[in-house]
């Protein structure tokens, strides 16, 4: 019995270790259609390794802003600074609450904010998590909180991109990758926001829905807001500005506000502000720079009006 485990434990790393190089070698080497499920790209859209790269030049920041592209596309760090604030935006495509999580473990202590805006928006709080936890792990190191994010959602496109990240990282493949700061309409601004090109929306009629969130999203949100409270950092929850026509798509808004104020201060920015889709945003989830100067604008009003607000 005790040679049939020793077996057992032997064949068990051996076929570890095998698929570990397979995989690395057929990352690395076979075309993209035949590895539908290894989906590692640095420096992919959303600027996510020039922003990590970035936070090293970050300290003591008196906002830290966390989201998705609509918190890197939606709050500029200059006009922030402009207005007195130090601000860093630490968003990245779809992130959900899982990768939040992951950001926050890494470099809250790093950063050390004074206060937290977190942007929420109904559908990353209702997805897997998936397409954000693949972005993460292309452009930023993996290590224990990787494979617990890889844990949490437990899908084999995510296991397969962190094992492949860890051996990028284990023999240093991307040490000299450095991005461009400039990639097709989108340019990287010091502090984390991605500047775009200016375009304007033309609306269109958009399918109607209904919220329906994640649950195991939801859990990760409370424990973000637990871990910041615990640490008295403040957090704000904002719902940024979305073309009327997709805003107006969800059918059941007023749960999604009602849930959010329950976690903490929160702002839905579609119900105070009034922007013209054409006018102030460039397709049917975000601002153009018209309108994320606009938006920034009636942020730092609320700001500097409420008592007590760190600046």
């Amino acid at each position: 019995m005790r040679k049939f485990a020793i077996n057992i434990f032997s064949f068990t790393l051996f076929a570890m270790v095998f698929y570990i190089i397979a995989l690395f070698l057929w990352g690395s080497f076979a075309p993209n259609v035949l590895k539908p499920n290894i989906n590692y790209r640095i420096g992919s859209w959303g600027h996510m390794h020039s922003r990590i790269a970035n936070i090293k030049n970050y300290h003591n920041v008196d906002i830290l802003f966390l989201g998705s592209s609509h918190a890197y596309r939606g709050f500029d760090t200059r006009i922030f600074s402009d207005s007195g604030y130090r601000t860093f935006n630490l968003g990245s495509s779809a992130q959900t609450p899982i990768q939040t999580k992951v950001l926050l473990d890494r470099y809250l202590n790093a950063l050390n904010p004074k206060m937290v805006i977190y942007e929420v928006y109904p559908y990353t709080l209702s997805i897997d998590g998936v397409e954000s936890s693949l972005d993460i792990i292309s452009n930023d190191k993996n290590d224990i909180h990787s494979l617990k994010m890889a844990l949490k959602i437990n899908n084999i496109k995510t296991y397969n991109t962190f094992l492949y990240g860890l051996m990028c990282d284990f023999i240093g493949l991307n040490k000299t990758y450095t991005e461009p700061i400039s990639k097709g309409t989108d340019r990287y601004i010091a502090g984390g926001f991605v500047e775009r090109k200016m375009r304007h929306y033309i609306p269109t009629q958009l399918k109607k829905k209904e919220i329906t969130l994640n649950q195991i999203q939801i859990k990760n949100l409370a424990e973000i807001v637990n871990m910041l409270k615990e640490r008295n950092i403040e957090l704000m929850l904002t719902y940024a500005p979305l073309p009327k026509a997709n805003y107006y798509r969800y059918t059941n808004n007023n749960y999604f506000d009602s849930l959010m104020g329950t976690y903490a201060t929160y702002i839905n920015f579609n119900k105070i502000m009034n922007l013209d889709d054409s006018l102030y945003f460039f397709d049917a989830d975000h601002l153009n720079q018209n309108g994320v100067k606009k938006f920034n604008a009636k942020l730092i009003e609320l700001l500097k009006n409420v008592p007590n607000k760190n600046k």
